[in-house]
């Protein structure tokens, strides 16, 4: 898991002024709240007084109030009121917490986790398909899983899963001329693409025989963005083509909350939305079925504890991006995190802690770079 990216924290409708939105990403929790003009925050959920969890209490006068003893924080993780010490009384400089950048796209509410300054920041992922004439979106879908992040962004970088856990994108391993195509790696911003060929069987329903009647080759293409959003490209004649984009939000190392987003070319009519999130979710729930069972649970510490193929060279490819990330300080120390579990409150640092002092919450540890210079050593 990393700092220094966007994350999804919870649909647009969540996220209100009525009451907070807890959440745990990356294995922090985190409190989301609308102000009265309709401005959504996020900030670190831990009362710097005696830690209690801000998402617990309720929103007033555009502030989160912790539950505990009523300290009020506004959107800019500021305490501008405590009780106990009287009205009009002033919050001395420690009483605050990490308060993120905050976008809103899609239906959903992304938080920047991280300290960097706005022009060092890697841009939220923009789809380019949401507006353009002659596409159409499929309802928002949020989903959890119990597995971690980067098994599911690696599926879906994988293309010689296809033949056997999806029926409709193969032959469930009976071809005996089964093969993965050749296909090349290319290197994007942030991230890694790659197009492949691959034979499907003919449509059994109705609806996506609207698509494609027979038998024949789909050109699917897959692709990352930073560690956490994957790219999915379906076409499957020359015009009808289905562009999939996958927010991930790692809860923490076991489970993941993904925001899944599905842009069509074909059956533009809304008729067709509701059978598409159903088949969208079946194909789903295959990969769920087996990613749930994978050992080990989180991504091999080497790829020589694998014994990896040409056909997945995506994975490695996105690994090292990984290593990039972790070069830069950017990996959270994950043991450390959880041997100090009960014992240390951590927080995510926010930009504002690279310019201001005085913060009582300890920065969540990231594994020293130099553990990159080993693994390369190996």
């Amino acid at each position: 898991m990393y700092i220094n990216f966007w994350y999804p924290v919870g649909r647009s409708e969540e996220i209100t002024a009525d009451e907070p939105f807890r959440v745990q990403i990356l294995g922090l929790h985190f409190v989301a709240f609308r102000d009265e003009d309709g401005q959504a925050h996020v900030l670190s959920d831990t009362c710097t007084h005696r830690g209690g969890a801000l998402g617990k209490g309720w929103v007033k006068d555009n502030c989160v109030v912790c539950p505990y003893h009523g300290w009020r924080f506004s959107g800019d993780g500021k305490c501008i009121a405590i009780p106990s010490l009287g009205p009009g009384a002033k919050s001395p400089p420690r009483a605050k917490v990490d308060s993120y950048p905050v976008q809103e796209q899609y239906g959903i509410v992304f938080a920047f986790l991280g300290d960097l300054p706005e022009e060092e920041r890697t841009p939220l992922y923009q789809i380019e398909e949401v507006g353009q004439e002659g596409w159409r979106a499929n309802n928002l879908v949020v989903f959890e899983v119990d597995y971690y992040y980067e098994r599911s962004m690696e599926n879906g970088l994988d293309p010689a899963h296809n033949e056997f856990v999806h029926p409709t994108h193969g032959y469930n391993g009976q071809n005996p001329e089964y093969r993965v195509f050749d296909f090349e790696t290319v290197q994007k911003e942030q991230g890694i693409f790659f197009w492949s060929t691959f034979e499907s069987s003919a449509y059994e329903d109705e609806v996506m025989q609207k698509v494609r009647k027979t038998a024949g080759k789909t050109r699917a293409g897959s692709g990352t963005y930073g560690p956490n959003v994957l790219i999915t490209h379906i076409h499957l004649t020359d015009t009808n083509w289905f562009h999939q984009y996958f927010y991930e939000a790692p809860i923490d190392e076991n489970r993941t909350r993904i925001f899944f987003i599905n842009m069509r070319n074909c059956m533009l009519d809304p008729e067709y939305d509701k059978p598409m999130e159903e088949r969208n979710m079946v194909i789903a729930k295959q990969d769920i079925d087996l990613l749930t069972h994978l050992d080990p649970v989180r991504t091999p510490i080497s790829n020589t504890k694998e014994v990896l193929m040409p056909a997945d060279k995506p994975i490695v490819e996105f690994r090292k991006w990984l290593d990039k990330w972790e070069a830069q300080g950017w990996k959270i120390d994950q043991k450390t995190l959880r041997d100090n579990r009960g014992d240390i409150a951590y927080a995510i640092p926010s930009p504002d802690r690279r310019t201001t002092g005085n913060w009582v919450l300890d920065t969540i540890p990231c594994v020293d770079p130099a553990h990159v210079q080993a693994k390369a050593a190996e």
